[in-house]
Order: structure tokens, then sequence, then C-alpha cells
């Protein structure tokens, strides 16, 4: 049995020298995206629920949250979590200055 181990494990290192990839895919997040970083994946989510793409500018993350805020605030029957997250997805990608101008 030990032979058999052996054998199939050096089969599959010469098939990953020859062929410069494993048999198996890459370990994904969901369909077809790569793993990210818990910071990465927060600042995804961050513009989902925003409704911005990765190079939004600082108004355009500001006039997003404020359609959102809008339309989700308690004051106008909206749900108090949503107006939360909303908030902390305008704090998060406003915290990162290198990413907008």
């Amino acid at each position: 049995m030990a032979k058999v181990v052996l054998l199939a494990l050096l089969a599959l290192l010469a098939l990953r020298l020859v062929t410069g990839r494993w048999l198996w895919p890459r370990r994904v997040n969901g369909p077809g995206r790569p793993r990210c970083s818990a910071d990465e994946a927060a600042l995804a989510a961050a513009r989902r629920t925003l409704g911005v793409g990765p190079r939004a500018s600082r108004a355009q993350i500001v006039d997003a949250h404020r359609r959102l805020v809008t339309s989700v605030h308690p004051d106008r029957g909206g749900e108090g979590p949503r107006a939360s997250a909303a908030n902390a997805a305008r704090d998060l990608l406003l915290a990162r200055p290198d990413e907008h101008s």
C-alpha cells in the first residue's frame, strides 16, 4: 500500500513539473473568484453595498451613500441595520485615501 501511495505522489509531482500546475483547481471564494484577504473582501462588500466600482472617487462614494441612505433610513420607513451597513461601507471606503482622489 505504501508503494502505491508513493508512486501516486511521484506521479503527481512529475505531472506538476511537466504541466506547471496541479490537477485540481485552485481554491476559490465563490464561483470563479480567487481567494483574497479579509481586507479585500470587506472592501468588495462595501463597494457592493454602495454600488460603486473599485476606482470610485470620494464624491461618487458620498453620492452613492446619500442615495442609499435616503431609501433605507428608519425615519423614511427603512431598516436600521441597512442604514448602519451603508454608513459602515462609506466609512470603510473613505478611510482608504490611496484608492480614490
